[in-house]
């Protein structure tokens, strides 16, 4: 008798996970091999459709808001860009697609972001693969951070159709890049994870782990893949359907999270929201105050955190290695030329942010002759010399020429204004001190978009010269003129945000750069960096 009778009509009713499927299929097809029941071409089919539905049934009615986020950088070449999107068409197949159970949206990236779609743009699973199958390579750069930043403000917002978090919908990021990040990623990533979005990280070729462990969720052995080239990638199918496809326990109403509810692989657990820590019940929140129950040590100021608290300085002052006491910025010697984009484009609102943040930069200085000097230009269509690094010694008169600065408003001439830095600022007659005093010369460069002339040229003779620049761009600034315009490494010394919200948050990162000392690049000799805290040397030959 052919042992096909006791093939159960649906293998998958009693299982839990595809490898079953595959064992369970083996021994059938040994049968079959064996002549014992139906031609194996018809086991081998019967198998794959059974393996397939356990997995669509695993999925089915599973509420999840999820983000794909692409790399679209040049190093990508056409035919893995394919790859990727076949990889992103095959976790469809496995998805319930409505507006009540599972979204999907789909950022890629380059130099800047492109929401191809968002959670709420597409209702039926047929227009999100119409809508991956036109989507077209960016061939750019590789702004990881920026990415993961847009999908946490703004992919994930109910206005572009995330589910609140009172509803208890898992929120997932699914990214795959191939290159090295020419932007910070760990501090924004963490933020993300810590908002309660869950990340799978997945490196193609020479990743570099330690960057894919900064992005992806713990345990990093879950949530974190790294394969050597993308025709590899859809080996990770079958695993990221069983993490995705899991239980949705939270939807149950007897799970009792006073705040907010996290899905496991075979269970839940209870989360606070920020401000709040967990009783022992493992369901109920209270208020929490780290400073107030620990020895904090905070010379300055403490602050209190998610899950713990930092250490903060007054205006004027930087936090120290220790992360616990405080010191005045700085305490070696700088002289610092800002050079500000009033073109037509920033419009005169945002201008007044910028001056802001210049005023904020000098807020942290100890201005004075013998300490800190600082200069600035703005540049629009031309150049202006708003005051030069001797015009002013105290903070005081030069916040004040800050604030009374007028707002150019015409075009964007940032090489000529580069050229100007170069030629004039930095030199003694206009208050640079000489080589010989081995002062660390900075520039700050701000800019919102595209110059309309040749930036390289100047940008490189003066850092060729020893003058450290940070590049700071907002909005429709042009990755490529940043990463010439910035001194190297540009994960130090670039900066970019989609909009001037977060300019606060630049202005801090770019103090304690300055702070933390500047790497002297003189041609005429060779550099000493000493101590964190403290400025450069560079020692003549």
């Amino acid at each position: 008798m052919c042992a096909s009778a006791h093939i159960p009509r649906k293998l998958y009713s009693l299982e839990i996970t595809p490898l079953h499927w595959v064992l369970n299929c083996r021994k059938i097809i040994i049968w079959s091999m064996a002549g014992l029941c139906f031609p194996l071409r018809y086991i081998i089919a019967y198998c794959f459709a059974s393996t397939v539905e356990s997995l669509e049934n695993a999925c089915s009615r599973k509420r999840l808001d999820l983000v794909f986020i692409i790399d679209s950088s040049r190093s990508v070449r056409p035919y893995d860009f394919e790859k990727v999107k076949e990889f992103i068409l095959t976790i469809l197949q496995f998805l319930d697609i409505s507006p009540d159970v599972t979204r999907v949206g789909l950022i890629q990236y380059g130099s800047t972001v492109k929401h191809e779609f968002s959670l709420k743009t597409f209702r039926r699973k047929h227009d999100v693969e119409r809508a991956v199958k036109r989507m077209m390579h960016l061939a750019t750069g590789t702004m990881t951070g920026l990415a993961i930043q847009y999908a946490l403000n703004i992919a994930f917002s109910e206005s572009e159709g995330a589910r609140p978090l009172s509803q208890n919908v898992p929120r997932i990021i699914m990214i795959v890049t191939d290159g090295r990040p020419q932007d910070p990623v760990a501090e924004v990533a963490a933020k993300a994870r810590n908002s309660g979005i869950l990340i799978f990280a997945i490196g193609v070729g020479r990743v570099d782990m330690n960057t894919l462990k900064s992005i992806g969720s713990e345990p990093h052995e879950e949530h974190v893949f790294l394969v050597a080239n993308f025709s590899q990638i859809e080996t990770l199918t079958s695993a990221f359907q069983t993490k995705i496809c899991g239980p949705d326990y939270c939807a149950l109403q007897t799970h009792g999270c006073q705040q907010e509810c996290v899905n496991t692989n075979d269970s839940y657990f209870c989360q606070c929201r920020h401000g709040f820590t967990l009783n022992p019940d493992k369901r109920t929140c209270k208020n929490k105050d780290f400073c107030k129950s620990v020895d904090h040590g905070c010379e300055h100021v403490c602050v209190n955190m998610d899950n713990s608290y930092i250490c903060k300085c007054h205006k004027g002052f930087v936090l120290r290695e220790d992360g616990k006491t405080c010191r005045r910025c700085t305490e070696g010697p700088i002289d610092l030329v800002f050079v500000i984009d009033g073109s037509k484009s920033l419009g005169e609102d945002n201008f007044e942010v910028v001056k802001e943040f210049v005023s904020g930069i000098l807020a942290s200085l100890e201005i004075s002759p013998k300490a800190a000097r600082v200069g600035l230009l703005q540049y629009s269509s031309e150049v202006r010399t708003e005051f030069t690094l001797r015009q002013f010694s105290t903070a005081k008169d030069m916040k004040k020429a800050v604030s009374q600065m007028k707002y150019m408003g015409k075009g964007s001439m940032t090489g000529l204004a580069l050229k100007q830095m170069f030629e004039r600022s930095f030199t003694e007659a206009e208050g640079a001190r000489p080589f010989s005093a081995e002062v660390p010369r900075v520039s700050i460069v701000f800019t919102d978009g595209r110059a309309q002339d040749e930036v390289s040229e100047w940008a490189s003779k003066a850092k060729q010269n020893g003058i450290t620049i940070y590049a700071v761009g907002i909005g429709k600034a042009i990755e490529e003129e940043l990463l010439e315009i910035a001194s190297e490494p540009p994960d130090k010394h670039l900066f970019y945000a989609e909009d001037f919200s977060t300019m606060g948050e630049i202005s801090e990162k770019l103090k304690k750069r300055i702070c933390e000392g500047t790497t002297c690049t003189y041609l005429r000799g060779n550099c000493l960096t000493y101590n964190v805290g403290e400025c450069c040397r560079c020692l003549l030959m």
